[in-house]
């Protein structure tokens, strides 16, 4: 009842709001979708990328330590982080890239924030032979230094967008006129679960390999599922890891948004929880954004910047708006402390997105009953943010690092030049 959209729409969000010169490549792709997501040979080869390259499944950790210390149901973390190029987002972009691959497109954008998709777009490109483009958003490009670095190993060309926030959503409108301009050759591997209908079927789709995988370990394991947790920016985690339980009334959903620093607007990236959004059409869809009364686009803010994008999946928005999912914001600090929590206890280093869904999950595992459990989605490793982590809980020696880095290269600037 919950999964599939109806003529592109969740109640009352969703849709496809395009230039009339997309909307031939948007029919296009859907009918391209709908045919391969059913076809043997496809499924086939999707399936042994999954188990050869992405190295799925991956692991349903029993969190021991952690259970014991909160006390209530029993914490499991499934690890997404362990798969190839350290997320969950290279499920959705695999899928995508052999699909626009399967279409005869040689041309391969994304958008990306945090940079975790657009690592797994470049891997998948370099592995399936397309052309790479990536668009981050100038502030992001900074503080994801490791993961731009990535991108450029993999053979994508990143583009740094200065206009506007300089962050996700600006990525996404140069993306957005990339494609418009080239669609015949080219194929928008969009990362999350929204956007133009059927984006957010796709992206969903190929994400729910979480959700499916998750399904089959607890069963196997006799595990009695109470509660899932996962955080939510644009939606593709929580989506792929919720779909097959949304019909499943007895299981709860919770999911994490960017609290940042405080409730004002410009401090945090909340479309849920508070009062900060409205219902609004941008970047070809219709869900809750974070936008003025002028309906111009607010400023966000989040220490991970994978969750700062103002707008949410419009599947996620009509489960918040019916109730199926519960929505919480946490702030910057309460993930820093979910972080280390995790780490010092478990010895597992979650991405800082995932952290919130930690966070989260803290506070609701001594509500759950003895015996069941509650589940966090653990969409990446937190590698990627070391340049943000370790300035937070380790200063001095971190700047004492950059200051015997920029040493080191000053004095050997020309070692390399060969390269």
């Amino acid at each position: 009842m919950y999964n599939e959209s109806v003529n592109g729409f969740f109640g009352d969000y969703g849709g496809c709001y395009v230039p009339e010169i997309l909307r031939g490549t948007i029919d296009e792709l859907e009918i391209a979708f709908r045919k391969y997501i059913n076809d043997k040979d496809f499924l086939e080869e999707l399936k042994l990328l999954r188990r050869d390259y992405i190295g799925r499944e991956t692991p349903l950790m029993f969190a021991k330590n952690a259970t014991e210390r909160l006390g209530g149901g029993d914490i499991y973390v499934k690890l997404e982080g362990l798969a190839n190029t350290g997320a969950h987002k290279i499920n959705n972009v695999i899928g995508q890239v052999l699909l626009a691959k399967r279409m005869g497109k040689k041309r391969i954008i994304a958008e990306t924030g945090a940079g975790q998709h657009g690592v797994a777009t470049a891997a998948a490109c370099a592995k399936l032979g397309m052309e790479c483009v990536i668009y981050q958003g100038e502030v992001d490009v900074r503080r994801q230094q490791p993961n731009v670095a990535a991108m450029e190993l993999y053979g994508a060309k990143v583009r740094a967008v200065k206009s506007g926030s300089r962050t996700l959503k600006d990525a996404v409108n140069e993306a957005l006129r990339d494609w418009a301009t080239n669609f015949e050759t080219t194929h928008y591997c969009l990362g999350s679960a929204l956007g133009p209908a059927p984006f957010p079927d796709i992206v969903r789709t190929f994400q729910s390999v979480i959700g499916q995988e998750l399904k089959e370990q607890c069963a196997q394991r006799n595990i009695e599922i109470d509660s899932l947790v996962a955080c939510v920016g644009g939606g593709s985690n929580a989506s792929g890891f919720f779909a097959p339980f949304f019909d499943d009334l007895e299981i709860k959903l919770y999911a994490a948004e960017a609290g940042g620093t405080g409730f004002e607007c410009g401090k945090h990236a909340s479309r849920m929880v508070g009062n900060s959004a409205r219902d609004g059409i941008m970047h070809g869809f219709k869900s809750r954004f974070l936008v003025d009364e002028d309906g111009q686009a607010q400023n966000t803010s989040s220490i991970s910047a994978g969750l700062d994008y103002l707008g949410i999946s419009p599947q996620l928005a009509m489960l918040g708006k019916t109730g199926r999912v519960n929505f919480a914001a946490i702030r910057d600090s309460e993930a820093l402390e979910a972080l280390s929590f995790f780490a010092k206890n478990e010895g597992i280093l979650m991405a800082l997105e995932s952290a919130h869904a930690a966070a989260y999950a803290i506070t609701l595992a001594p509500k759950v009953p003895k015996g069941k459990a509650l589940i966090i989605n653990m969409s990446g490793r937190g590698d990627k943010d070391v340049f943000i982590t370790s300035p937070i809980f380790r200063a001095e020696d971190w700047k004492a690092f950059l200051h015997s880095e920029l040493e080191r290269l000053e004095t050997n600037k020309n070692v390399h030049d060969e390269y």
